[in-house]
């Protein structure tokens, strides 16, 4: 069992910058992958960026160049700094850790992106 808390979600002006954190705690040390989701109203929820143990990275084409997926094993905390923010990058963004076939999921922070 893995427990994820995120924090550093709030309201950005379009071209801000915004960085989220996420803490694992519990089973940590067996995560294979961890990253962010996000799910803006009436949307399905996508990945955004994610890395793994191996330190392979995915990122969603709407965010590649933007946004910049780090992960600190010591402290078992994934960030995602998101610079060059846009109203399109308006969600609630979800981290999620991945252990064998198992998908774990934070309760999510809310990010805006509106002057």
């Amino acid at each position: 069992q893995v427990e994820l808390v995120e924090s550093g979600g709030g309201l950005a002006q379009p071209g801000g910058s915004l960085r989220l954190s996420c803490a694992a705690s519990g089973s940590s040390r067996y995560i294979y992958a961890m990253g962010w989701y996000r799910q803006a109203p009436g949307k399905q929820r996508e990945l955004v960026a994610r890395i793994t143990s191996g330190n392979t990275f995915n990122y969603a084409d709407s965010v590649r160049g933007r946004f910049t997926v780090s992960r600190d094993n010591a402290k078992n905390t994934v960030y995602l700094q998101m610079n060059n923010l846009k109203p399109e990058d308006t969600a609630v963004y979800y981290c999620n850790a991945q252990i064998l076939s198992e998908f774990y999921w934070g309760q999510g922070t809310q990010v805006t992106v509106s002057s």
